[in-house]
């Protein structure tokens, strides 16, 4: 709506190509799966206040002619399969699991007996997932481990000894198409009607029904006429009618204050996520250095390896 996109301006202040953007997303995604290994039985407890089973991999959970399924398979297939999970019932998600383990199992068990481990379609998708499990591996146990709760700690501190307060206001409005309109909305609430009865009933904005109500904003997250006569009001005070490009609006100030920074607890996840993806990054920089990298496709490999094409 009239409200800046907070989002555009973010990925904007984000220095990485579409190639470099493309890998932290799917990094993201595994790095998230990776973390859910260990206590994968809180996803699929049988009944929803059910205390969270001590996880062991070894323990036994199914046979198939002999051949076991632990723990550690249903893990690893939770992982695989999250998007699914979350379309299952959660009393339901454990069964279906070793339901999938089991019919895994016949399989493969039926595909040995083809001898279609010898095939080279078999042995081709071995060796990828051998490095997927490899990746999956470094990550959790020398990457993930260098990002601590001191480490998060520090960052938000610095962080927040960094931040500079700045005014917020919340604020009703009444958007229409006209100034005659908004006018004539004006001379109703000046008579008794009250705002939010008048923003419900003639507000084009999604706000209107909350009574138009557009909670704490800083000047930076509107557009300039909005924030500019916004800004200037007293509090219960209600403004001239404001043009702007998304029409015309009426405004009155609900309350002002000084901006705050958010508590450690409401973001110590995300600090985690960003730590996580700056040493990700930092290692495989590192890495890339002492590794001999060539693409067949020149442009392709422009698009991934700029800097090596440009040496």
């Amino acid at each position: 709506m009239f409200i800046k996109d907070k989002a555009s301006s973010l990925a904007k202040s984000l220095n990485f190509n579409l190639i470099e953007k493309l890998i932290i997303s799917f990094f993201i995604s595994t790095l998230i799966m990776a973390l859910l290994l260990s206590p994968v039985n809180a996803q699929i407890s049988t009944q929803k206040n059910e205390q969270t089973p001590i996880f062991s991999p070894d323990n036994v959970i199914a046979t198939v002619n002999g051949e076991d399924i632990t723990e550690a398979d249903l893990s690893f297939a939770a992982e695989d399969m999250q998007q699914d999970l979350a379309n299952i019932p959660a009393d339901q998600r454990k069964a279906f699991l070793i339901s999938v383990l089991i019919d895994m199992k016949i399989l493969a068990q039926a595909a040995r007996k083809e001898n279609l481990q010898q095939s080279d379609s078999y042995k081709r998708r071995l060796s990828f997932l051998e490095d997927r499990a490899l990746r999956r591996a470094y990550f959790t146990d020398k990457i993930a481990p260098q990002i601590t709760t001191e480490t998060i700690k520090q960052y938000y501190d610095n962080v927040v000894s960094k931040f500079e307060p700045q005014e917020e206001i919340r604020a009703r409005h009444i958007l229409v198409n006209s100034e005659e309109d908004a006018k004539l909305i004006a001379k109703e609430i000046e008579n008794g009607k009250p705002f939010e009865i008048a923003a419900l009933e003639n507000s084009t904005d999604q706000s209107a029904k909350n009574g138009g109500d557009l909670g704490f904003f800083t000047r930076k997250d509107m557009v300039e006429p909005f924030s500019n006569a916004a800004f200037a009001l007293e509090i219960g005070k209600v403004s001239e009618p404001v043009q702007t490009q998304f029409g015309w609006h009426l405004i009155r100030v609900e309350e002002k204050r000084m901006s705050s920074p958010p508590s450690f607890e409401q973001i110590k996840g995300q600090i985690q996520q960003q730590l996580l993806i700056e040493a990700f990054n930092e290692e495989i920089q590192n890495l890339k250095e002492n590794t001999k990298i060539e693409i067949s496709d020149p442009n392709i490999a422009e698009m991934i390896l700029p800097e090596q094409n440009n040496n």
